[in-house]
């Protein structure tokens, strides 16, 4: 067995059915006990969003929002789809948008357990995440060691970076021809001039270039909605049907099974999610 092949299995081994079942089936679950808390309190969400910070905390309630949207919007909702879209068809987007709703209350109970077991280190700064409530909620600290060597792996050397640096790098090459080390050199000195200043300077960059980047993000989306106005119905009978039936090898899809499609459309959401690790670190 080469090593292609051994990534493959270990990539069907770890997004297997259980994997899968447990995503969206802790979503279903959280979504059930907290009463619809994705829908129901969007208002609420939105008010505490822009009210002026009160609390303590190194970081706003925007600032926060900020550097998890950082995370994804560009690599997860463009390269993500498209490729999701490619490999499982049109119906695996469906199977994006169910995860990604009940996934809303997963999100909300992460960054809720963050914000609640976070703590004020020697220096003064405050600290949370995954590792925290995993140490002080359940109180297994040798798993929350675990989960931050785990977590450091996956930012520095997986998702972290790797998807990002080759989606801009790609871009950058076929776009203006520009050779893929000037991108990277580009890239690890702006990074590292973010980065090495900490969380605030993170957060205060954040802070200030999401809101113009989801601003293009936005408008470039409503400009193809608007130009293609005739073809949106007509997709969402292609992806609504495609969720339920196979999809043949043809118009630049791959080919796949109603399971494939369900299994690529929940892995692709999942990836996404698990981009933004950053943010929620920051909650």
């Amino acid at each position: 067995m080469n090593f292609e092949s051994l990534l493959v299995e270990i990539n069907a081994l770890v997004w297997g059915p259980v994997t899968l079942c447990l995503l969206v089936g802790t979503g279903l679950y959280l979504t059930i006990r907290l009463r619809l808390i994705q829908v129901l309190y969007l208002p609420l969400a939105l008010k505490l969003l822009f009210k002026p910070a009160s609390g303590k905390g190194d970081l706003s309630s925007f600032a926060a929002l900020c550097t998890a949207l950082s995370a994804t919007i560009g690599t997860g909702n463009i390269v993500g789809v498209a490729t999701a879209i490619k490999i499982g068809g049109p119906g695996a987007l469906f199977w994006m948008w169910l995860a990604a709703f009940f996934g809303m209350a997963t999100k909300y109970a992460e960054c809720m357990l963050a914000v609640k077991y976070r703590t004020t280190d020697a220096r003064g700064r405050i600290a949370g995440g995954p590792m925290y409530y995993i140490e002080r909620g359940l109180g297994l600290s040798w798993l929350a060691k675990i989960f931050a060597i785990f977590g450091v792996a996956v930012a520095f050397f997986g998702i972290g970076t790797f998807a990002q640096v080759n989606a801009i790098s790609d871009a950058m090459t076929i776009a203006f021809d520009v050779p893929t080390w000037v991108t990277a050199l580009v890239l690890t000195l702006l990074v590292a001039a973010v980065t090495l200043g900490g969380v605030t300077r993170i957060a205060n960059v954040a802070k200030r270039l999401v809101p113009s980047m989801a601003l293009v993000y936005i408008v470039a989306c409503l400009g193809i909605l608007v130009s293609f106005s005739e073809q949106i119905l007509p997709a969402f009978h292609l992806v609504i049907t495609s969720a339920f039936t196979p999809i043949s090898a043809a118009g630049g899809f791959l080919g796949a099974t109603v399971v494939q499609a369900l299994q690529i459309g929940i892995t692709s959401w999942a990836t996404e999610d698990l981009d933004s690790i950053r943010g929620y670190f920051y909650c």
